[in-house]
């Protein structure tokens, strides 16, 4: 009996291709085609990244529904397709990772909170000023520039998937996020 694995072949970038063309069209057996083509490479991307079996499967399914969403914007002079979806399971997995590790901190910011709050009211009096400051400047900014930074900094989105999500190029994501800083900085500042 052998303990080496035999290597998942790799399908041709024609018949990946031509599942994405599919895809777009809405044919679901595509997805399910190119599921069973890709899915044990992508859910290796992804267990690389999160180490843990249950997560990496979750990760994988929704990997799989942006690759759905995504397939018409697939663009076969710009990437390989199985380098296009490895990017968005790569993604993914980074997304999920960034959550998992951004909630332990925010119970730990919690806490923090609750130690302090005994010992300094005037500093919270201070955050609660400053947090309505920026509130109100959010206010100032236009609608992209606004969503972006609250999509980005209070629900802790990527830029990647704010492009997706708003179906946007990621520069023109960055741009917005870039400028609507910069206004809010003035208007903090002023």
């Amino acid at each position: 009996m052998s303990l080496t694995s035999t290597p998942i072949p790799t399908p041709s970038p024609q018949s990946l291709a031509e599942d994405l063309a599919r895809c777009a069209r809405g044919e679901q057996k595509a997805l399910k085609h190119l599921y069973q083509l890709t899915s044990a490479k992508l859910y290796a991307v992804i267990l690389r990244i999160l180490k843990d079996r249950e997560l990496s499967e979750d990760c994988l399914q929704q990997a799989f529904v942006k690759i759905w969403q995504a397939s018409s914007s697939y663009n076969s002079s710009k990437a390989a397709p199985m380098t296009w979806m490895n990017t968005i399971a790569r993604n993914q997995a980074l997304d999920h990772l960034r959550k998992l590790n951004r909630e332990p901190q925010m119970e730990t910011e919690t806490l923090d909170l609750q130690i302090d709050q005994g010992s300094s009211q005037e500093q919270m009096a201070t955050d609660r000023q400053n947090s309505q400051e920026v509130h109100r400047c959010l206010k100032t900014l236009n609608d992209n520039q606004r969503r972006c930074l609250e999509l980005s900094y209070f629900d802790g989105m990527t830029h990647q998937s704010l492009s997706d999500q708003l179906e946007v190029p990621i520069g023109t994501v960055k741009t917005w996020i870039r400028r609507g800083l910069m206004r809010l900085k003035e208007c903090m500042t002023a």
